[in-house]
């Protein structure tokens, strides 16, 4: 089995799906109401923060996700006490007890998670010491580690790499930092708020990312006793204090999870009720779902993403950290735009390799090419790099069933939209990877009506 194979298997395992391939009748319209719980990419992040407090936290509305899983093995190896709460997706979090883990159990739990660079501030803080294994994540784009160690180092934090992984020390504590990001990373801002609010004086992070997730994070780090200023230039700044208390918060919903099935609602001229969205934290996804001729209904308690008959039409997108279109929306959506009446374009300039899922929708029938020129009048990075980063879609396309792999979650999450609105059958592999930011995707299709097949 090769090692996207074997990591699809982990992540599956994980939340107990025995399963590696889903085979989908598809041209059946998803109809029905499905509930979010909390956004992966705050949820991980606010178990790493509890580690912080003097006191146990209790975070709300946890998903059952193999990313979630992870962190949760991570902070229990390091001794954090991680117990189930009398709610489902309540999870209480003691630090009381935190301590040095070993290299190889840090290992054997990231797997290919990222998640444990973020370790490294909290546990500097409450050990003096902290170890990371090498790092691995989904494959679309570069995401060095270098500039998070260069951060911790600007924090006092000495940094010796080892052939086994990275060991870090700050006999002298940690102290305020001035920091300024050449792009507004999320991890990089994370990373810093998880170091500055125990350190000693004061520190400003010029170019922070501002996406909801991290204001979430700030609202948590708030609870806690830290105090933390956010300025409508992208600046942050942490006024370090001596002690923080566990939290108790109800994580922001999943924004990501919510676009994805409205994509699928849109692609498969569905109706999906997504229990749990807000209009707020969606307002560019909604703007451009709109404009591709997709329709919805706000209502208290979520909102209504719906076909409402006629034709799609195209639209130019190019992503952007927020409050742009997010790369993460970009990859679902595609599969609907393969629909529209016209020839859409997709810029990315968030991740260098986010279009290698085109490949499989390509193979189904769709008309896509991937340029490596800036299709956009967006300031990219990627420009001149010779990264495939532009993709023109011309629609409408009639998809027909394949067999398809899973590259990586929101490319793999655009296969399912794909199989589900195709003629004929679809054979999906590797579905494990969508179960690291998809929770009880498998239930989820069976309320939506969706006519599948699942093979161990």
């Amino acid at each position: 089995m090769n090692t996207l194979g074997q990591d699809a298997k982990n992540h599956a395992s994980a939340v107990g799906l025995n399963v590696d391939r889903i085979t989908i009748n598809g041209g059946k319209p998803l109809v029905g109401r499905i509930e979010l719980k909390g956004a992966k990419n705050l949820v991980t992040k606010a178990m790493v923060a509890a580690i912080l407090g003097d006191t146990p936290s209790v975070l709300k509305d946890v998903p059952n996700i193999s990313d979630v899983r992870i962190v949760r093995g991570l902070l229990e190896v390091h001794g954090v006490t991680v117990t189930d709460g009398p709610v489902e997706g309540e999870l209480i979090l003691d630090p009381s007890a935190v301590e040095t883990a070993h290299m190889a159990d840090i290992d054997a739990h990231a797997g290919s998670s990222r998640i444990p660079i973020l370790f490294c501030g909290p546990l500097l803080h409450r050990l003096g010491e902290a170890f990371i294994p090498d790092l691995g994540g989904c494959r679309i784009g570069d995401r060095p580690i270098d500039y998070h160690l260069e951060v911790l180092r600007n924090f006092g934090a000495i940094v010796e790499k080892l052939p086994s992984g990275i060991r870090m020390s700050a006999p002298g504590g940690l102290h305020g930092a001035k920091v300024e990001l050449p792009y507004p990373s999320v991890g990089a801002t994370e990373q810093v708020l998880l170091t500055a609010v125990l350190a000693d004086g004061i520190t400003e992070l010029s170019g922070a990312a501002i996406e909801p997730e991290i204001m979430d994070l700030v609202n948590i780090l708030q609870k806690m006793g830290a105090i933390i200023t956010v300025d409508t230039d992208r600046v942050i700044r942490i006024e370090g204090v001596d002690r923080l208390e566990g939290y108790t918060h109800r994580a922001l919903f999943d924004r990501n999870e919510a676009a994805s099935w409205a994509a699928a609602a849109l692609a498969t001229e569905g109706d999906i009720f997504v229990g749990g969205a807000r209009q707020a934290e969606m307002l560019t996804f909604l703007n451009v779902f709109r404009k591709v001729g997709g329709d919805f209904d706000i209502a208290e308690d979520g909102i209504r993403f719906f076909h409402p008959g006629g034709d799609l039409k195209p639209v130019i997108i190019e992503t952007d950290v927020h409050p742009g279109f997010m790369t993460d929306w970009q990859q679902p959506l595609v599969v609907a735009l393969s629909k529209a009446k016209g020839v859409s374009i997709v810029h990315e300039t968030v991740y260098e390799q986010r279009f290698g899922f085109v490949d499989a929708l390509v193979e189904m029938g769709a008309s896509i090419e991937v340029h490596k020129e800036c299709l956009g009048s967006a300031a990219c990075r990627f420009g001149q790099r010779n990264f495939k980063h532009s993709a023109v879609i011309s629609g409408p396309s009639v998809l027909t069933g394949a067999d398809i792999e899973v590259p990586d979650l929101r490319g793999g999450f655009s296969h399912l939209i794909a199989a589900l609105t195709a003629d004929g059958r679809s054979t999906v592999s590797n579905v494990g990877i969508i179960a690291r930011g998809y929770e009880n995707f498998i239930t989820k299709l069976e309320l939506l009506g969706a006519d599948f097949e699942l093979d161990a």
